[in-house]
């Protein structure tokens, strides 16, 4: 006994003469996914390091009055801002405020360039790196911690900041550790 198969014929295949093309997206896994993210005072330390070459003459823990960090679709609108006060600082205010957040190291490292400064907006910032580690990262949640190094003579003459006379230093350096997470 013999099984004959039908005989196959070949599909039709439609094709289209126009293409569509979509917008490159951008290799974002290096942030969360866009919002307004806060730390809570409990999840944040920021550190001031007062250094004259290679010796620390003061070191300092600083309150948090106010950081923010806003993920935006374009790395280029991404803003960290950050504003320290309290006895550290002799009751003045320093702001650190972002000018755009870029990856480095495949994304285990963020560079965050941007101006540093006092609450007084009269007054000219001093422009201030501040280079991340990306400790942990999820869909809503970021953890990191860095430093930022700045000559204080310039940070003087420009903005008026006031270090203690007793406690020289050429360096000013900031120190953050901070776990952000998605404002509802």
């Amino acid at each position: 006994m013999t099984t004959e198969l039908p005989p196959t014929q070949p599909l039709r295949v439609h094709t289209s003469s126009s293409t569509a093309t979509l917008p490159p997206q951008p290799d974002r896994d290096w942030l969360p996914r866009p919002g307004a993210y806060a730390a809570a005072a409990d999840r944040i330390i920021t550190e001031l390091t007062y250094r004259t070459g290679p010796l620390v003459t003061l070191r300092r823990r600083a309150d948090v009055v106010e950081v923010a960090l806003t993920v935006a679709p374009d790395p280029e609108d991404c803003v960290l801002s950050l504003a320290l006060g309290g006895d550290a600082l002799g009751g003045e205010l320093l702001t650190f405020t972002s000018t755009a957040i870029e990856p480095v190291a495949g994304g285990t490292r963020l560079r965050v360039p941007g101006s540093l400064g006092t609450g007084d907006t009269t007054l000219e910032h001093v422009p201030a790196t501040l280079l991340l580690r990306v400790v942990e990262r999820t869909d809503a949640d970021l953890l990191v911690v860095g430093t930022a190094r700045v000559p204080y003579g310039p940070l003087h003459r420009t903005t008026g900041f006031a270090l203690s006379r007793t406690r020289p230093a050429r360096h000013l350096g900031l120190l953050v550790a901070a776990e952000f997470t998605c404002a509802p």
